[in-house]
């Protein structure tokens, strides 16, 4: 049973829209334009709520012409890497607006993080987030960075994303990180699950907003195929998961039926369900005991694999 603190809290944000005077959960339009002002809206909020965790030093690099920053937490352990892909539909999401959450991250684990921007749909539809994802982990490795200490993490379209990405290093036979975690992945976006029916009025997100961020993402491609959708993917050989959801997400059934995909083809998962949680609540810590739970859980697994 979810505790109380995180029920007033969820609440709280489930009806953030009434400090707008809009009584109704608003619904995303099929338009650039809506997309454009959801992506302007996320860089606000940053703005007002981004502040970086004490004790984590930002260092700005562009990697490949695309805009990275290295998190590194005081006492960061040696050689180790965090590789974070971050979220935002594949239509939002950058440094600014990640910054705060993943420095946190950064914190927690103790070690280096690197954050970077991919290009974002509707102006840079599939596969251009994957190209860039590519091209700073193969930097990364350029670098000198070895697989055996690198952990991919992402979360929401980033969690997707990352997993898109082991596809892809593993066809391409480029080194795999040694594991990776998946905060509330984004794996089918042909929107199948049930879920998107039955918890859509629930979750945080607007009505329909995944099937326009789907449209402007994979634009004229298959969202069937795999590197777009996970979930459809031969799941075989990939590095030992770590995957997050809540019940009371949208995007649940994407966690659990890649879960279970990725257990039938023998990869070591673990599949943490969060009983009446939202959308990415791990990064929520330390609002509630449920997300430092979750949070802790997710630390423990990094800390287990690289073995630190």
């Amino acid at each position: 049973m979810a505790s109380l603190k995180s029920k007033i809290l969820i609440g709280l944000m489930r009806k953030r829209h009434w400090l707008k005077g809009q009584w109704k959960k608003p619904e995303m339009k099929n338009s650039v334009e809506a997309v454009l002002a959801f992506r302007a809206e996320c860089e606000r909020g940053a703005e007002r709520f981004g502040k970086v965790t004490e004790g984590v030093t930002i260092q700005p690099e562009v990697i490949n012409t695309i805009i990275s920053e290295w998190l590194i937490p005081e006492n960061a352990v040696p050689d180790k890497l965090l590789f974070y892909v971050h979220g935002g539909g594949y239509v939002s999401g950058s440094c600014n607006d990640h910054r705060s959450i993943v420095a946190k991250i950064a914190k927690a684990t103790q070690m280096k993080t690197l954050l970077f921007e991919y290009a974002l749909a509707p102006e840079n539809p599939f596969p251009a987030a994957l190209n860039d994802t590519l091209s700073v982990y193969r930097e990364v490795l350029e670098k000198g960075y070895r697989p055996k200490n690198i952990i991919m993490m992402g979360e929401s379209a980033g969690g997707g994303l990352s997993l898109a990405s082991l596809l892809a290093l593993r066809d391409k036979k480029l080194p795999l990180p040694k594991a990776a975690v998946a905060i509330s992945p984004w794996t089918d976006l042909s929107c199948s699950g049930e879920s998107y029916r039955t918890k859509n009025k629930m979750s945080l997100a607007p009505l329909n907003c995944w099937n326009v961020f789907s449209g402007f993402y994979a634009a004229e491609n298959n969202v069937t195929n795999p590197y777009i959708s996970p979930l459809f993917g031969d799941l075989k050989g990939l590095p030992p998961l770590f995957i997050n959801a809540g019940t009371a997400d949208e995007l649940y059934d994407d966690a659990r039926r890649f879960s279970d995909k990725t257990r039938h083809a023998g990869v070591d998962v673990t599949f943490s369900r969060g009983e009446d949680m939202i959308h990415c609540y791990p990064l929520l810590a330390p609002l509630f005991a449920e997300a430092t739970n979750a949070m802790n859980e997710i630390t423990a697994f990094i800390k287990y694999h690289l073995q630190y």
